[in-house]
């Protein structure tokens, strides 16, 4: 059992601020000239007026979505710098992108400037758990889209949830992907199958993390290398949803992931990377679901 009064609980976390913000904040300000410059990154077909998400998230939002994304408005929670609403927004909707590092909101917009974009793609500056307060702007929205690499920074689902289903318009959906949790309780190094190093389930308490590696570019190392992280067992990520009051629509595995989740993945082309031979387990997780 979890210590109840250890302050990494995410019932003892401060939403709004604390060390676990500015740690993780301030790491992800220092990513974002690395990622700018990054292959992973690179936003080439956005430049080129041809930008698109993954074929997956294409394929999943057209179930979701079946007139397309043309005339929709869409909320992209933890945007980063933005090539992701921009590719949306590239294909007719009006975006607005939420992130918490200010360095990724001011790359958003100026990006969105360079491609034409910047009169459908707004960006704003707000932590997820002070969107509400900052965008104040209840079921405005068809779609809200939050993908890879977002909850595990995140305390508390139950919340996250919940301001999910705020901004949704009566019928709008909620398009999620992410690492699978069963994935993240591994780790790797060299092309051995990775090991067990995480615990699935922490009772809410976050794992201090302390790396100064990059997933987007191998050779860079980070000077902001403490940060706060959580675990989400697939069943408080559902049970969240559901409470919220969303209906889901699709729940996906996936066997490959956009980044090298772990040193002995291989490149399956297309940005994307799986095991080497059999599926031993999933790495991606999607979710589909509907106010």
């Amino acid at each position: 059992m979890a210590d109840e009064s250890d302050p990494r609980r995410a019932d003892r976390v401060d939403l709004h601020g604390g060390d676990w913000l500015e740690l993780n904040r301030a790491l992800w300000d220092e990513l974002v000239p690395i990622h700018v410059a990054s292959a992973m990154y690179d936003q080439s077909d956005l430049r080129a007026g041809t930008a698109r998400l993954l074929p997956m998230e294409q394929q999943e939002l057209d179930q979701l979505l079946p007139d397309g994304l043309t005339g929709i408005r869409v909320l992209h929670l933890q945007c980063h710098f933005g090539g992701d609403s921009l590719a949306i927004a590239q294909q007719g909707a009006s975006v607005v992108g939420i992130d918490f590092s200010k360095p990724a909101i001011l790359q958003a917009r100026a990006l969105a400037r360079e491609v034409g974009l910047d009169g459908r793609a707004r960006f704003v500056h707000a932590n997820v758990y002070d969107a509400r307060h900052i965008l104040p702007e209840p079921e405005s929205f068809d779609l809200v889209y939050t993908t890879w690499g977002t909850v595990g920074w995140l305390p508390d689902l139950d919340e996250w949830a919940r301001i999910i289903a705020w901004y949704l318009k009566p019928g709008g959906a909620l398009y999620f992907a992410d690492g699978h949790p069963t994935a993240h309780v591994f780790d790797s190094s060299g092309s051995e199958l990775p090991k067990f190093v995480y615990a699935y389930d922490t009772d809410g308490v976050a794992d201090i993390v302390n790396e100064s590696d990059d997933y987007a570019d191998e050779t860079a190392t980070t000077t902001n290398t403490v940060t706060h992280e959580w675990m989400h067992p697939l069943s408080e990520i559902v049970t969240a949803l559901q409470a919220a009051g969303l209906a889901i629509e699709f729940l996906h595995e996936h066997y490959e992931v956009p980044w090298k989740m772990y040193d002995s993945l291989v490149d399956h082309g297309n940005g994307l990377y799986g095991w080497p031979g059999k599926k031993w387990l999933p790495l991606g997780l999607s979710i589909g679901a509907r106010a």
